[in-house]
């Protein structure tokens, strides 16, 4: 499923080459903000954390 979403999104861009601006212009804002930026880094990394155990019963 990963790699039909990546080729329809090459497919897009072979057809509309001003879409890789707009891309490329949407990630430098999301970027340039480092709360989502932040945000984003620790949600992912929660997901990926395995979930320990507590120790407090």
């Amino acid at each position: 499923m990963r790699w039909l979403i990546l080729g329809a999104l090459l497919g897009l861009l072979l057809v509309f080459p001003s879409l890789l601006t707009l891309a490329a212009a949407a990630v430098a804002a999301l970027l340039s903000k480092p709360v989502p930026v932040a945000f984003g880094l620790g949600l992912a990394a929660g997901i990926r954390a395995r979930r320990l155990r507590r120790w407090a019963r």
